[in-house]
């Protein structure tokens, strides 16, 4: 038991890091194929884009619930129940790479921006996320500055080639 105890102390700022950037990729290509999804309906309605920014939400929190549980059954042992419960709130990043999209859409439903052709900012401020994360992950990484430039914008690159597949795919 006092391994357990061990394990659950040593989570370092390395495993932290590791966590936020995972959540921040995958929440910000996850939002991005949601809208992608979403907007193929061809509703551009601001009670629509309302109706999007809560699904945007569920599907965040589903999501982050479900890697999380995932996660505490794959490393399943002698660890206390409120393990569950840690495992579970280490997937924050995820929910919190959705809510700028979910606020950009709810945004458009709320008359603060024309709730036609959403998309563009949508998919241009998960981009640029995508290349911040891929930049910092290269610097944290001790990669120079020109290779970290190039890192963030393999990694944009990269979301890009995932909406793009996933908009076909629906």
């Amino acid at each position: 038991m006092a391994d357990t105890t061990e394990t659950v102390r040593t989570w370092s700022a390395h495993d932290t890091r590791s966590q936020m950037l995972f959540g921040g990729v995958y929440g910000s290509v996850l939002a991005s194929a949601m809208v992608a999804a979403l907007i193929q309906y061809g509703h551009t309605t601001r009670q629509s884009r309302l109706y999007d920014a809560a699904w945007l939400l569920v599907t965040g929190f589903a999501s982050a619930l479900a890697h999380g549980y995932a996660h505490y059954i794959a490393e399943r042992g002698p660890r206390p129940r409120t393990e569950a419960l840690r495992v579970l709130v280490r997937e924050w990043p995820l929910v919190v790479a959705v809510l700028p999209t979910a606020l950009i859409l709810a945004g458009a439903g709320w008359g603060w921006w024309p709730a036609r052709d959403i998309e563009v900012p949508v998919f241009s401020f998960n981009i640029a996320l995508l290349f911040a994360l891929g930049l910092a992950t290269a610097r944290w990484a001790g990669r120079t500055w020109a290779v970290a430039v190039a890192t963030g914008a393999g990694d944009a690159l990269l979301g890009v080639v995932v909406v793009v597949a996933n908009a076909f795919i629906e």
